[in-house]
């Protein structure tokens, strides 16, 4: 049988596995304000600062669930 802790720490484990995993898929996305454009084989960059999306919903959720999983692991030890 699993201990308390030890669910715990497992918890805090596979939540942090799966909150890095979408901060890494975070970081393959393009960004809002980076346009290509195929006709002329080029990209353009334009920065308007009303609408400038730095991060999605993606990387910010990994990172409530890194944050989370650090918090188990560490309460975890401390049962």
């Amino acid at each position: 049988m699993v201990t308390l802790a030890e669910t715990v720490r497992l918890v805090g484990a596979a939540l942090g596995a799966v909150g890095g995993a979408l901060v890494a898929l975070e970081f393959f996305q393009q960004p809002s304000y980076v346009r290509y454009d195929p006709e002329y084989d080029s990209w353009d960059v334009d920065i308007a600062p009303a609408e400038v999306t730095e991060h999605t919903w993606l990387g910010r959720t990994g990172g409530l669930l890194v944050s989370a999983g650090f918090s188990l692991l560490f309460v975890g030890e401390l049962l």
